[in-house]
């Protein structure tokens, strides 16, 4: 609970942190901070144009593929980003690391939200997408901002663990990029688990299922697309919150205890 408190003791100060951080990743560039969203945009264009018109993927449900894509795509986008950034944010900071009297526990979530930032650019993009191919999401597309949370919480526990860890084991950069290449086709988020062309076995369903972006992914198409509330998907619910809340305990477990050497290592 001290560790919460102290986050929100110093929400302001996280706050500045994080606009500025979002403003100064591209000072310099002709075109700032648009890059920040570019990139992503021309992914979901080449992704689109290679399901959409190459492979020709069909309709899922009563929506174009491209929309169910787009919408699994999104949170993807910020989970990558923020681990990535949340990862690296004491060693882009270290030298915040090395006073005494700076919340060091406060840099992680400085980088997630600064991911959070273009996230909500991007459901918003959505929302015009779908408007543009003429799908009117229903009132469950309310219930966003709770996946919004759990998306937040989730990746805030795993970057705890992963910012303190890399000081010292550098390689670990490396190797979320590569577990996020592989973890993007085992989520699922191109492709349909529930499609009965892919003859899945049940006991590999629901391996797949236990990931955790699973749900957030799956809950993303449920608010926009299926229009099915959290709270009737109960066993995975119970077991998302179940997961992430330990993932979350052991991250501040492991911050704490590492970061009385961080200022040595760096």
């Amino acid at each position: 609970m001290h560790f919460v408190k102290e986050l929100f003791d110093n929400r302001k100060l996280i706050m500045n942190l994080a606009k500025s951080d979002f403003k100064t990743k591209y000072a310099g560039s002709f075109l700032g901070i648009i890059w920040a969203f570019v990139q992503p945009v021309i992914t979901v264009i080449v992704y689109s144009v290679v399901f959409q018109c190459v492979f020709a993927q069909p309709d899922i449900g009563n929506v174009p593929y491209v929309l169910w894509l787009i919408t699994g795509l999104v949170p993807w986008f910020f989970f990558n980003d923020a681990l990535n950034g949340g990862t690296n944010a004491l060693l882009e900071y270290n030298y915040l690391v090395k006073k005494v009297v700076f919340k060091i526990s406060i840099l992680p979530i400085v980088k997630m939200i600064s991911a959070l930032f273009v996230h909500l650019f991007f459901i918003g993009f959505t929302v015009l997408i779908y408007a543009i191919c003429g799908v009117i999401p229903g009132f469950t597309a309310l219930q966003i901002l709770y996946y919004m949370l759990c998306s937040f919480v989730f990746t805030l526990g795993i970057t705890y663990i992963t910012s303190a860890i890399v000081i010292f084991f550098r390689d670990l950069t490396q190797i979320i990029s590569i577990v996020l290449q592989v973890g993007m086709w085992f989520t699922p988020i191109l492709w349909n688990i529930d499609n009965p062309a892919f003859n899945l076995p049940e006991s590999v369903r629901k391996i797949l299922m236990l990931n955790p972006m699973y749900y957030i992914v799956c809950g993303y198409r449920d608010s926009l697309i299926n229009e099915v509330w959290f709270w009737e998907r109960p066993t995975l619910t119970l077991y998302f919150w179940c997961f992430t809340g330990l993932t979350f305990v052991v991250g501040i477990f492991v911050f704490k205890r590492l970061r009385v050497h961080f200022a040595d290592v760096l």
